[in-house]
């Protein structure tokens, strides 16, 4: 099979991973590595992480040669069978072009931190009690798509307002792929809508703000006791609802970077301190991980965004059914089904758009 120079680096690339693949599947045929669990799951994960691309590349190879055999046959065709095979060597160089983009993007490298479980934070911004109401349906949002692919959602510390809006939710979200399926929500969620309490009618603009952090495990966030001032204080709810009368709720203060994690959910103080420590470890960690970002390239910042807090990423327009995504430009008029959960479209197009920024940095 000939090609451009790309396509030869590209073919390259894939038979390295194929001649690994088949490397792999004769191993786990061996004795020795099926008696040592810790290698066979390893070696399992790696041939079922590669499965696809082997797969693909197969369907890729073929239409190369189908490509080639279509050349060898246009030039000994008459009239009429040169306008089958044109048509068939459209269709076929439709399906090559899609098979090679499909590859490069399963090439691009996984975000290490995609399959971590998740630490959500919504939390009421501009726009007073509107914006508080809003960060209620953006937490049923993302209970909705948590049912819709399996996830499990916990709360780990809740404060709403006098109406019942939320001022500050914290939500751990757990299963496979839980960081790559949400870490595009971190940022500034817009609202366009009419109060009820406007009798005038008028549209009114708000926002709440989303923050997406990966769990981070004991060991990679190291937390000296010394740098914390941990508070102890009563909890209570709204309108004076379920105060407790033993001082449960916790307050903890991470002294070197100001950071501040408080949880009051729970009647024991000790699960109250532990859940706090959870969030304010994946705080640090995420810290941390926008640090080397930064270290690594500020060219990072693509059209699917930093991920900042304070950027401005989605538009829901009630009064036109509408909700936009500027990160890729994408705007669905299907804000009921959204705001249900059904948030795959955009999501799918965002994940496209960071392979393809990878892809090229690559």
């Amino acid at each position: 099979m000939t090609g451009s120079s790309a396509e030869n680096m590209l073919i390259d690339k894939l038979e390295q991973f194929e001649k690994r693949y088949h490397e792999i599947t004769e191993r786990l045929s061996l004795p020795e590595v099926a008696a040592d669990m810790a290698e066979y799951t390893k070696l399992l994960r790696e041939h079922a992480a590669m499965e696809e691309i082997v797969s693909k590349f197969a369907a890729y190879k073929t239409a190369l040669q189908e490509a080639e055999d279509i050349a060898e046959m246009k030039a000994e065709a008459d009239e009429e069978m040169l306008l089958l095979i044109e048509a068939e060597a459209e269709e076929l160089a439709e399906r090559t072009a899609r098979l090679e983009d499909e590859l490069k993007l399963l090439l691009v490298p996984k975000d290490p931190d995609a399959d971590r479980n998740v630490i959500l934070e919504i939390r009421a911004g501009t726009g007073g009690e509107e914006a508080a109401l809003f960060g209620v349906d953006l937490l049923r949002m993302y209970t909705r798509y948590a049912e819709r692919h399996k996830l499990k959602l916990e709360y780990i510390s809740t404060n709403f307002t006098e109406l019942g809006g939320v001022k500050e939710v914290i939500v751990g979200v757990k299963g496979k792929g839980a960081f790559a399926k949400l870490k595009y929500e971190s940022g500034v969620h817009r609202v366009q809508r009419v109060p009820e309490t406007e009798s005038g009618g008028r549209i009114h603009t708000s926002a709440a703000t989303v923050a997406v952090m990966p769990e981070a495990e004991d060991v990679e966030i190291d937390i000296n006791p010394n740098d914390l001032k941990i508070d102890v204080y009563r909890s209570g709810g709204h309108g004076g609802q379920g105060v407790n009368t033993t001082d449960s709720a916790v307050r903890i203060t991470h002294l070197p970077t100001g950071v501040v994690v408080t949880c009051q959910d729970e009647r024991s103080q000790l699960k109250n301190k532990d859940r706090a420590l959870k969030v304010l470890r994946s705080r640090l960690y995420a810290m941390k991980k926008e640090e080397a970002d930064r270290e690594y390239s500020e060219a990072r910042k693509t059209q699917v965004g930093s991920g900042d807090r304070s950027e401005r990423i989605r538009t829901y327009n009630f009064p036109q059914g509408r909700v936009t995504d500027h990160r890729v430009g994408l705007t669905l008029y299907k804000l009921e089904a959204f705001l249900d959960g059904d948030m795959d479209e955009i999501l799918e197009a965002l994940a496209r758009a960071e392979a393809e920024s990878r892809m090229e940095e690559a």
